[in-house]
């Protein structure tokens, strides 16, 4: 996991910064004999997880010797794929070609980012900060407003 702030954290993060503490972090727990990193996109927006994925993997490789990762550093994200598309399609037939358009453009560019050649702009359609969702439970069927 990308090392982050807590959700509730006020101020925009720098992804210069995401990246050198991730990288740290991994670098004095993750074995080298790990052969690869794969990140969720977790809390963070799509256009976020791809800048922090490409700037993580851009210091991976640089000539900083407390930065090179022996990793392969790569990406498993469900909401930073498919949000946009979910959105862009929205049930409709009519819609289909133009989510898979934005399908494949959010594909490319995490693809690029795991490179660390990622350059923008994003292909995001979402409008929105974080992909937080809330309370995802049980709750108890006799008193709703309890979660279980």
């Amino acid at each position: 996991m990308m090392i982050l702030p807590g959700s509730s954290w006020p101020e925009k993060v720098d992804p210069e910064l995401v990246a050198a503490v991730t990288i740290k972090t991994m670098r004095r727990c993750v074995p080298a004999a790990v052969p690869g990193i794969m990140f969720l996109s977790g809390g963070m927006s799509e256009e976020q997880a791809t800048v922090n994925l490409n700037k993580i993997n851009i210091l991976a490789k640089s000539d900083e010797k407390e930065l090179i990762c022996p990793w392969s550093l790569s990406f498993s994200y469900g909401r930073a794929l498919q949000s946009s598309v979910l959105s862009t399609w929205g049930g409709k037939e009519e819609t289909r070609e133009d989510a898979k358009t934005v399908a494949v453009a959010l594909a490319r560019a995490n693809s690029l980012a795991q490179q660390g050649l990622y350059e923008g702009p994003h292909p995001t359609t979402l409008q929105v900060s974080n992909l937080i969702e809330g309370f995802r439970g049980w709750r108890d069927p006799t008193d709703p407003d309890k979660k279980i």
